[in-house]
């Protein structure tokens, strides 16, 4: 075979070798959260070389500085940190960048326990499982633990913490936004039951901006046995499918993409007779698909959309898909704003 022939070869395999090997980014990254490379990094000023950083990492024994630098050499050219050889000829020096701020762990926006919870071994054999749910329906979750995600974190209590840990994470930046570029929405409600709200963060923060509502954090028994006490927050266990608690209005941040058409419908109808008035409304945050190919962050909305196939048994939503699931649940009118890149509220009213 010619030269000219490997490198057309090589050429044409290029996709396939970057998709076959995507996995090794993400795996460099929980590395780096893990040892805290970020961390360390951040904590000085100028940037530092293999061994100061080897020398920093907690380790009952002594760092491999080779390994390390090979983890790093990836680390770098994903743009997560910066390299570069001094003039004068000594070790090459790493430095910090935007994306390396988001995984210093101490920090309040930091997405480390997102990370960890993402690549945790329990996750990574749900999309293991990918062709299988395929062919016969159903997540690659399920069919690896005959379980979905949710049943399974309430018996594992280790996995429970971390995924937990890891979806408050997420979710600060977006509720940040969501309190910012929602705040008119919150107006006249005098109690606002969040469905699905985990450990109550997102709640505690609408509260806090907005002190006239009475909060109702709302989720299974599992995830509140870890919820602190918020001021304006009363905890509520139970389950969505079965009933939900009345009130003015109803929140629902990241819920409906985890779910089935089917049981997306059965949660709306329950928020129907859980509104204490016809003009009480469901504020939905969530993704809403745009189908363009124009959209940068076009990757992302597919791939979060996967993350459903292969770990949940939701999906991401195009607005013409919202509609219909809507007017089906029972809210025909609804109006949809962009809070985030990769957030919207859906906002759905029964008349």
């Amino acid at each position: 075979m010619k030269q000219v022939e490997f490198q057309a070869v090589a050429q044409s395999q290029a996709p396939v070798w970057r998709s076959l090997l995507g996995f090794a980014h993400s795996m460099a990254l929980k590395c780096a959260v893990e040892l805290k490379l970020a961390d360390i990094i951040h904590s000085h000023a100028t940037p530092i070389t293999i061994s100061q950083i080897a020398s920093s990492i907690d380790s009952p024994s002594t760092p491999d500085e080779s390994s390390l630098k090979r983890v790093m050499r990836l680390l770098v050219e994903d743009q997560i940190f910066t390299s570069y050889e001094p003039s004068d000829g000594g070790e090459t020096l790493y430095g910090s960048t935007e994306a390396s701020s988001w995984i210093v762990n101490n920090k309040e926006t930091s997405l480390s326990s997102f990370i960890i919870a993402q690549t945790h071994s329990s996750m990574m054999t749900g999309w293991s499982y990918l062709s299988q749910g395929v062919k016969e329906g159903g997540t690659g979750f399920e069919k690896a633990y005959n379980c979905n995600l949710y049943e399974f974190a309430s018996k594992d209590q280790e996995f429970n913490k971390i995924f937990n840990s890891g979806m408050a994470c997420m979710a600060k930046d977006l509720t940040a936004a969501i309190v910012e570029q929602y705040h008119d929405g919150f107006k006249g409600i005098n109690t606002l039951v969040d469905v699905g709200g985990g450990i109550g963060k997102t709640i505690a923060a609408i509260v806090e901006a907005n002190p006239h509502i009475k909060g109702i954090n709302f989720d299974l028994s599992h995830v509140l046995a870890m919820a602190p006490k918020y001021n304006g927050v009363t905890h509520i266990v139970g389950n969505m499918f079965e009933s939900i608690p009345k009130a003015d209005a109803i929140f629902m941040k990241w819920i409906m993409h985890n779910w089935s058409d089917d049981e997306c419908i059965k949660i709306l109808k329950n928020c129907q007779k859980a509104l204490s008035k016809r003009s009480g409304k469901v504020i939905i945050a969530d993704m809403v698909l745009d189908p363009s190919n124009t959209n940068p962050f076009r990757e992302r909305h597919i791939v979060g959309d996967l993350r459903m196939l292969a770990i949940n048994r939701g999906k991401e939503r195009t607005e013409p898909e919202w509609k219909r699931l809507l007017k089906e649940g029972g809210f025909p009118r609804y109006k949809i704003i962009e809070v985030a890149p990769t957030l919207c509220i859906v906002e759905a009213y029964m008349e």
